[in-house]
């Protein structure tokens, strides 16, 4: 069963989201929370899964919030979902740097809320469809010249290609076609250069091919 916690100050929109979620049997509401504060009370007292985290919210926003989990080991398994009303939201771009696991829109399609809060669980996906490469190619356009691609020597050449790849925005279905290898390899080789890298997900790894200049702008496509 995978639990969540919803943070959002407005009812109506916990109202919503817990309704669509309670009513699959894999997704359970562990809890809801009006504010920032609240939101990290209730994140470490509940420990969810997922935390469906809104950026704007009283006491402490939710980049604020969502830093403090990110950045707290013992609470190292909790994804963080951005909750925004824009796609390209200036405080969702950092907060997939701080480690949030992704982001959605909140009129985003019932369908597309249920496959993310299923596929961060499962590490296997960046971001809602559809904004991927948009959110990779604005963190692309604000990027500093990359330093030195140290932390990536312990990395096999493989490991490096499909960490590029997920740099511009494949998943594991098409970093598989691409290198002509099953999809649980793909995967395998993801998790792997996760575990070296020390990235808590795959938008993690984004962020560290980008400033190791692994990938560069101009790369997508």
């Amino acid at each position: 069963m995978i639990r969540v916690l919803l943070a959002d100050d407005q009812s109506l929109v916990r109202a919503g989201f817990k309704a669509l979620l309670d009513a699959q049997p894999d997704i359970e509401v562990a809890g809801e929370a009006a504010d920032g504060e609240e939101a990290l009370r209730k994140v470490r007292e509940l420990r969810p899964d997922v935390v469906l985290m809104d950026i704007r919210m009283p006491l402490l926003d939710g980049l604020a919030a969502t830093r403090r989990v990110t950045d707290d080991a013992d609470l190292k398994d909790v994804k963080v979902v951005m909750l925004t009303t824009f796609e390209l939201d200036e405080y969702v771009f950092e907060a997939i740097r701080s480690g949030a696991s992704g982001f959605l829109v909140k009129d985003t399609e019932p369908e597309e809320l249920l496959r993310a809060v299923r596929a961060v669980v499962e590490g296997d996906a960046l971001l809602s469809p559809g904004v991927t490469r948009r959110l990779i190619s604005e963190f692309a356009a604000r990027s500093k010249e990359p330093a030195a691609a140290e932390s990536l020597a312990e990395l096999t050449e493989r490991e490096r290609e499909v960490m590029a790849l997920v740099g511009i925005g494949l998943s594991n279905d098409e970093i598989a076609r691409r290198l002509v290898v099953s999809p649980l390899t793909a995967k395998t080789h993801v998790s792997r250069t996760m575990v070296k890298l020390g990235a808590r997900d795959r938008s993690q790894l984004v962020v560290l091919a980008y400033e190791s200049g692994l990938v560069r702008p101009g790369w997508l496509g």
